[in-house]
């Protein structure tokens, strides 16, 4: 699972699914008297902890897996965050309706005097969970900020050129030095005042650029990307990530061709918003 590909969005729905599980701990009725009456949480009132608090957190935590995995799982031709964002929707409409009704019609729950328990702290703390959760699963693919990175991408570190010698010696004892005769002898001295001669520098090696003076860079997109084969193919082969490197190693037209890290080409068509490193 990349954590990198997470939106804000996910980070909004990860953090209403905290508030949601921390809330189903607090008594989920308050009444006048209620003094010495040990009033239930979540945790002791089987068809609210499903239909509100376990319902939510299981629809968050379909989001979130669903946006970390590189291809989409599907049910019923369904993906899981679509499931997910359904038991989000589905959570909050019944934490609404115990709010209105926390006792479900019983206006006597436990001895409790008056006209009948209303809603608690973990009541009204799952409702507003649940609608941060929902908004927060319906808002992301339209809102672009919730769309956005939830984590920066790292900086590449500076790729060696192509073509370029490893800088130093091996170092073991005997290597042999620039400019001398294969099989000849290393010098171990000279005599005094006698300047030693400087080897002749080989050629640094030329790097042979594209057609186009095209140079290859580091990039990462802002948003998942599918990533076409070159032959044309309408299917995708691999889908680069938000906060992955991938090289660009070249350009047709308005479109890349990368590479990913495990040494797939393909072609990315649609390079709007890309990030140079």
């Amino acid at each position: 699972m990349n954590i990198r590909s997470l939106t804000r969005g996910d980070g909004v729905v990860i953090g209403a699914a905290v508030l949601l599980f921390i809330a189903s701990f607090f008594a989920i009725y308050s009444a006048d008297g209620a003094e010495g009456v040990d009033l239930p949480s979540a945790w002791g009132s089987a068809p609210l902890l499903m239909s509100v608090f376990l319902a939510g957190i299981i629809g968050a935590a379909l989001i979130v897996v669903t946006h970390g995995l590189p291809q989409v799982p599907k049910v019923a031709g369904l993906d899981l965050g679509q499931f997910g964002v359904a038991f989000t929707v589905f959570a909050a409409w019944s934490a609404l309706g115990n709010v209105f009704d926390p006792a479900g019609g019983y206006n006597n729950l436990g001895g409790l005097t008056g006209s009948g328990p209303d809603a608690g702290t973990g009541a009204i703390l799952g409702l507003v969970a649940t609608l941060i959760l929902a908004g927060g699963a319906i808002a992301t693919p339209l809102v672009p900020a919730l769309k956005a990175p939830l984590l920066p991408a790292p900086k590449p570190a500076a790729p060696q050129p192509y073509g370029g010698q490893p800088q130093g010696g091996y170092g073991y004892p005997g290597a042999q030095q620039p400019g001398q005769p294969y099989g000849a002898q290393p010098q171990t001295g000279q005599p005094f005042g006698v300047q030693p001669s400087q080897p002749q520098q080989a050629p640094a090696p030329q790097v042979q650029q594209p057609a186009g003076d095209f140079s290859p860079f580091w990039f990462a997109v802002p948003v998942p990307r599918p990533l076409y084969a070159e032959d044309g193919s309408p299917t995708p082969i691999a889908e680069l990530a938000p906060g992955t490197w991938y090289l660009a190693v070249e350009q047709r037209g308005p479109s890349l061709v990368a590479q990913t890290q495990d040494g797939r080409r393909g072609v990315l068509q649609d390079t709007s918003g890309i990030q140079r490193g």
